[in-house]
């Protein structure tokens, strides 16, 4: 079911995380299950940030200059999988 489908009102209110956590409780199942897969996404998205900007970080191990090198990794790669 699409977000766009779905209308939720919620007038100008602060609410506590437990308070918060209820009303998520309360929602049916296929809603639920869209506000975990957008919490996941999220959390996803930021390890994948954090995972790149770490390896942006590293000096590369290993120097592939030539296409000799490549296709020898080719090759390699290919026996593997047989």
């Amino acid at each position: 079911m699409s977000l766009q489908s779905k209308m939720v009102t919620i007038p100008p209110m602060e609410l506590t995380l437990d308070q918060f956590l209820a009303v998520i409780r309360h929602l049916d199942e296929s809603t639920r299950v869209e506000v975990a897969r957008a919490l996941a996404e999220t959390e996803m998205d930021a390890q994948m940030r954090n995972l790149i900007a770490q390896l942006a970080q590293r000096p590369l191990t290993f120097d592939i200059d030539e296409d000799a090198d490549i296709q020898a990794e080719i090759n390699a790669v290919r026996r593997e999988g047989k």
